[in-house]
């Protein structure tokens, strides 16, 4: 979408187009369109400029080309957004295609022409084209069929990613042959991407899950093998069987510790001893005076 004209825009030199509006629209008639898309006729460019500015609108001229030139009464901002709008639109669903260029020697190893074809797969993959390049040097040029076979049997390698879209050509001292790639990837290629696809959200959940998460998940695991054995806690529990009187032991002692209060009396012995003592000693005064009355 152009910008406005101005007379300084004759001097520029791009290319840009330039929508001339209002004052700049230099030609004596118009084929004027009104604001509801209307056709009012071929009118002269003074009417048709007053007629924008009574209604506060702009006239622009959509058709320069056009014997009259088109003129439009609208709002040229919003022409202009509108316009802007449509262009990203049309740039959003255009398709960039990429060339790469991967390059051989006639006389190319085992390891570098392996390691090339991967390079090549890859683009091809990633849905771009590839120009494969055989470069000749000195007298290598005496047999191009050699350049020829070697780009044949890189096709044949990967003919399943791959179409040729430009044969074998030679140019100078390079022969080229340009690949496209195929409209859809091979079945085994295809499953592998989905299956990638559906492992990672998996990954990306035990990747999230948090210390705690993971030691709940491991608690089940590490007590599983104890009840799997359950023989092995039987002897366990005899000794706990064997155990429980002692426990209750002291329940039966319990009357050791009243014995105490059933000693009580022992403690008022000393109480009785004087008592004794007096008994013991009228017997032994009664036995006295018995044998002093017998003599």
């Amino acid at each position: 979408m152009g910008r406005p004209f101005s007379p300084r825009d004759r001097f520029r030199r791009d290319n840009e187009p330039r929508t001339r509006i209002n004052d700049a629209i230099r030609v004596r008639e118009v084929r004027l369109i009104d604001e509801n898309g209307q056709q009012l006729g071929i009118k002269p460019v003074r009417f048709a400029q007053d007629y924008a500015n009574e209604r506060g609108l702009d006239l622009v001229e959509v058709a320069p080309q056009a014997e009259p030139p088109v003129c439009r009464v609208m709002n040229f901002s919003k022409y202009r957004y509108e316009q802007e709008l449509k262009a990203k639109a049309a740039r959003k669903h255009q398709s960039q295609i990429v060339i790469k260029e991967i390059k051989f020697r006639p006389k190319v190893g085992v390891h570098d022409y392996e390691t090339k074809k991967g390079h090549v797969l890859r683009f091809l993959k990633a849905r771009d084209k590839v120009k494969v390049t055989i470069m000749f040097r000195g007298r290598e040029m005496v047999h191009p069929e050699r350049g020829e076979a070697l780009l044949m049997r890189l096709f044949e390698d990967i003919k399943e990613y791959a179409v040729i879209e430009s044969p074998p050509n030679l140019d100078g001292r390079n022969m080229i042959m340009m690949l496209a790639p195929t409209k859809e990837l091979p079945v085994k290629d295809a499953a592998a991407e989905g299956a990638a696809a559906t492992d990672a959200p998996s990954t990306d959940a035990a990747a999230e899950a948090t210390p705690a998460e993971a030691a709940a998940a491991e608690a089940p695991a590490a007590e599983a093998p104890a009840a799997e054995v359950p023989a092995a806690k039987k002897p366990a529990k005899a000794p706990a069987a064997k155990a429980a009187p002692a426990e209750d032991r002291p329940a039966e002692a319990a009357p050791a510790e009243d014995q105490p209060a059933e000693a009580a009396p022992a403690e008022d012995q000393p109480a009785k001893a004087p008592a004794a003592k007096k008994a013991a000693k009228a017997s032994a005064a009664d036995a006295a005076a018995a044998e002093t009355t017998a003599k």
